[in-house]
């Protein structure tokens, strides 16, 4: 059983009705319902939390962390995003979604800007397999359709990938770069485009199933002692 914590910025949900008629309880109540019904130990944490609900001992107590976010990212407290970061190279799991490319944490562990283009125009998506043998495509499709969502487009300005699961295309022409996977220190980290507030994204069971491969993937997996520093 893998220990997930679920975060999630909580505002559209709060603030905008149509985000609140997708995700009457927050996006992280629907990832939430849906890794723990695929087995996994699930809690939640929102940026209004004390600590914004990252405490040490919760980060101490997580084997991934799941982020989502997207108009507060200036309001996480630097000091938290030191937290995550020491917890991911010590080998903790972040799968960053959606509109969290721009995330305090996420540009940390990139070492770039992550920009990109974007579109909100509720066309078609559909998410191709390019690496049908990874661990996070098990028992997906050939591709994912989403009938309405946020197009995001090229260039996307982060590092070369270790492996590409997903590549988009969009009604529009454009193609994006959706499944982006990372080593940093010990911590495998996975970037997934779709999940815009307003559609029901999380609520589809092929991204669901992606989401719980994603969790199983990143766990921390123990592999050889690791030394630093002068040997004798």
């Amino acid at each position: 059983m893998v220990a997930v914590t679920i975060w999630n910025e909580f505002r559209h949900e709060r603030e905008d009705d149509d985000a609140a008629a997708v995700y009457p309880d927050g996006i992280h109540e629907t990832i939430a319902d849906a890794l723990g019904e695929r087995g996994h130990d699930v809690r939640t944490a929102t940026l209004d939390d004390p600590e914004h609900g990252l405490t040490e001992d919760v980060l101490s107590d997580t084997d991934v962390l799941c982020w989502w976010g997207h108009t507060a990212h200036d309001e996480v407290r630097d000091e938290i995003v030191d937290r995550v970061h020491e917890r991911v190279l010590e080998g903790m799991g972040l799968l960053v979604l959606h509109s969290g490319h721009y995330a305090k944490i996420f540009k940390r562990l990139m070492g770039t800007s992550c920009s990109l283009q974007w579109r909100e125009d509720g066309g078609t998506e559909r998410l191709w397999v390019v690496d049908p043998g990874h661990p996070i495509a098990d028992g997906v499709d050939e591709s994912i359709e989403l009938p309405q969502t946020e197009m995001y487009g090229e260039p996307f300005d982060v590092p070369e990938p270790d492996r590409l699961v997903f590549t988009s295309w969009f009604e529009g022409g454009e193609v994006f770069r959706s499944g982006c996977c990372y080593r940093r220190g010990k911590g495998r980290i996975f970037y997934f485009r779709p999940g815009h507030e307003t559609y029901p994204i999380y609520d589809d069971e092929a991204i669901q199933q992606v989401l719980d491969n994603a969790v199983e993937w990143a766990s921390p997996v123990e592999g050889a002692p690791r030394s630093f520093g002068e040997r004798e």
